[in-house]
């Protein structure tokens, strides 16, 4: 199994979760967290197979844009376990109530 690391960051929170919405439904993929950049910059971090995880950052570009501002995107493919624990992601601890 190749692991891949896609991430997104976006202008502004609102286009942010659009993105990462549209990337978790798209295709089989893991979302791992996000991050604050600063200056109104937001990033989110999925993994999953090579494959899957382009069809997620382009699905999430693409959704993402049509409501705010995409400023970068980048696949890591077959990234090595032992950079994971340097990406200095917030994870997720919010859960919709059942």
């Amino acid at each position: 199994m190749s692991t891949a690391l896609g991430m997104i960051e976006t202008s502004g929170w609102v286009a942010l979760i659009q993105a990462a919405d549209a990337m978790v439904k798209s295709a089989d993929v893991q979302l791992l967290g996000w991050q604050k950049v600063g200056g109104g910059l937001v990033s989110v971090f999925v993994i999953g197979e090579i494959a899957a995880v382009q069809a997620a950052v382009k699905s999430g570009i693409d959704a993402g844009k049509t409501i705010g501002e995409i400023r970068a995107n980048h696949i890591i493919p077959r990234i090595h376990k032992e950079l994971l624990p340097l990406i200095p992601f917030r994870p997720l601890t919010h859960s919709l109530p059942d």
